[in-house]
């Protein structure tokens, strides 16, 4: 559990200092008083969603090995394939 525990946290530190989410800050931090409120709110979003989604992504293979990874897909694509057929 502790390694998990690790592996978790080294995924996130792994994720806000990559190099894409780095130069998003950047971006934001430099052109702040560039952008409209909404311009700014919506790369606030944007930064947000992308760091999210490499963290996600990120824990999510230092949690489940690539064996695990795939069934996960799979019964994704289940799940999709089977909700579109109850519409």
């Amino acid at each position: 559990m502790i390694s998990t525990a690790l592996a978790i946290q080294m995924a996130t530190q792994e994720a806000v200092t990559d190099e894409s989410v780095m130069g998003m800050a950047s971006a934001l931090y430099h052109n702040r008083n560039e952008m409209t409120n909404e311009q700014f709110a919506q790369a606030m979003f944007t930064y947000s969603a992308h760091l999210s989604a490499m963290t996600a992504t990120l824990v999510t293979h230092a949690c489940l090995t690539e064996s695990q990874i795939n069934d996960m897909l799979e019964t994704i694509k289940e799940m999709e394939s089977m909700g579109k057929g109850v519409e």
